[in-house]
């Protein structure tokens, strides 16, 4: 684990570069080290789980004052799911300072997306006993609740249901959903939807697939409406 690089990326100094070493240390190593007397990162996975959750809910409780409970738990859902946590992990890189034992590391587990998730949540338990939680918390709103923001989680709250509802107060308007672009390779395709309201159009959004650009065009419409 490079100490120096990881500091740099997160601007954090650690205290006890034992405990951030830990978090990165896959049982695989500890298997084939047990001359070392190092312990692998999942009680720290444990921890950081429950420092994860309560990060999350508290950002949701004060940013979305009118979200009901049911949205709230649906998208804090979508943001501690393991495809999540794995896309945290690989913006920062966390793959590359990794300890595995070598049949780990021959067969890909420096890429193994369970494997990327289990550290994102261990380091965020290392944080949290190295600085404490407000510093936990701090890592979070750089690296995460940014990602809130900008819908990257709307696959988990049902937008357009939302917005129908609010619609069809008036009836005479109508929703209509239009792909009007795709873009990128086949398999790293993205969709931009366009959502029109009486044939005018009131919201954009882009996404993975279609049902993911439609939710944004819809929330896109939401906060529109809202504002």
């Amino acid at each position: 684990m490079n100490r120096t690089k990881l500091e740099e990326l997160l601007n954090i100094q650690f205290r006890n570069i034992d405990v951030v070493k830990q978090a990165f240390t896959h049982s695989s190593y500890v298997n084939e080290h047990r001359d070392l007397h190092t312990s692998d990162n999942e009680r720290l996975e444990f921890l950081g789980d429950a420092v994860l959750e309560l990060g999350v809910s508290q950002y949701l409780y004060r940013k979305y004052p009118e979200m009901p409970e049911g949205e709230m738990t649906k998208l804090r859902a979508a943001i501690v799911c393991e495809p999540s946590l794995e896309a945290f992990a690989r913006s920062l890189d966390f793959g590359e300072h990794i300890l595995l034992g070598k049949g780990e590391e021959m067969t890909g587990g420096r890429n193994r997306p369970a494997l990327l998730a289990d550290v994102f949540e261990a380091f965020l338990g290392a944080v949290y006993l190295d600085q404490g939680f407000e510093t936990a918390l701090e890592f979070l709103e750089k690296h995460v609740f940014p990602k809130i923001d900008t819908g990257a989680f709307s696959h988990g709250m049902d937008y357009k249901s939302k917005l129908q509802e609010k619609v069809q107060q008036d009836r005479n308007k109508t929703i209509e959903y239009r792909i009007i672009d795709e873009r990128g390779p086949s398999h790293n395709k993205e969709f931009v939807s366009e959502l029109l309201i009486n044939d005018n159009v009131f919201g954009t959004g882009i996404g993975r697939t279609k049902k993911e650009a439609e939710q944004r065009a819809a929330k896109n419409a939401l906060d529109k409406l809202e504002n």
